[in-house]
């Protein structure tokens, strides 16, 4: 992204997320290249040191687990320790279930999903926010939703639910937070070959099932994690600056 660069370096951003693997490790990654300095959160501690490791020099790793008030404080305090500042946060992390009918739900199941999805973002907002707030310079908080949170469909409902709670509460904070220049945005992924193709579509990842998920997108391919990457940067840096409440949905075409 022309000026990307630029920005991160003249503006001193720096950002946490939850990055161990996925979508969260090439955000990471990419925050990293353009020289922001990062705090890769995950309570995947294999995952998270070995995308931190990638490049020592802008990413240190945090065993985080965002279900949990104390882990958060304790991963804003590492960033203000090690960086003395911080201006972005990326709620990356998430859960799902293996799609199936929703009578078949567990009740296990369903607190699982929205305490990853929807409750980091509850704490990540009473946490991070003030200090952003307390901070003065204003700040992006990006948080990762999906296409199921406008278009749900059948076997993922409490999902789909969750994303659409996290896509609603983005706008209310952005529209509450705006006024300390503390800009809040969704981004709406696509599924994604990271893995989790049977768990989302309830079928077998065969070459088959692929070719037939795919065709009814018009840019002819599932999301990729650097898609996703490339547009958490963009709402980050100054070239997004004036973007507030606002949900991006990275599809390829297939919500039209």
């Amino acid at each position: 992204m022309s000026g990307s660069t630029a920005s991160a370096e003249a503006n001193q951003l720096y950002t946490i997320l939850g990055g161990g693997s996925g979508f969260g490790a090439a955000i990471a990654r990419r925050f990293g290249e353009e020289g922001a300095k990062v705090v890769v959160a995950d309570i995947n501690i294999e995952g998270g040191e070995k995308v931190a490791a990638q490049n020592p020099a802008n990413l240190v790793f945090q065993h985080t687990d965002v279900t949990q008030a104390d882990a958060w404080r304790t991963v804003v305090d590492v960033a203000f320790s090690k960086f003395g500042r911080l201006d972005i946060l990326v709620n990356n992390a998430g859960t799902t279930y293996r799609n199936k009918p929703t009578v078949e739900v567990t009740e296990d199941e369903w607190e699982r999903v929205f305490k990853v999805n929807v409750k980091s973002i509850y704490l990540a907002g009473t946490v991070v926010i003030p200090r952003l707030i307390e901070q003065g310079s204003g700040g992006s908080v990006i948080n990762i939703s999906s296409t199921g949170a406008s278009r749900p469909r059948p076997g993922l409902v409490w999902y789909n639910a969750s994303k659409g709670a996290v896509t609603n509460a983005t706008k209310g904070l952005a529209a509450e937070y705006g006024p300390q220049n503390i800009r809040v945005n969704s981004v709406a992924p696509l599924l994604s070959g990271t893995g989790l193709f049977s768990m989302f579509t309830g079928m077998e990842d065969t070459p088959e099932n692929r070719a037939k998920f795919i065709g009814n997108v018009p840019l002819g391919r599932l999301t990729e994690a650097d898609d996703i990457a490339n547009m958490c940067l963009y709402l980050a840096s100054d070239e997004g600056r004036f973007i507030n409440g606002t949900e991006m949905v990275v599809d390829g075409g297939k919500c039209i």
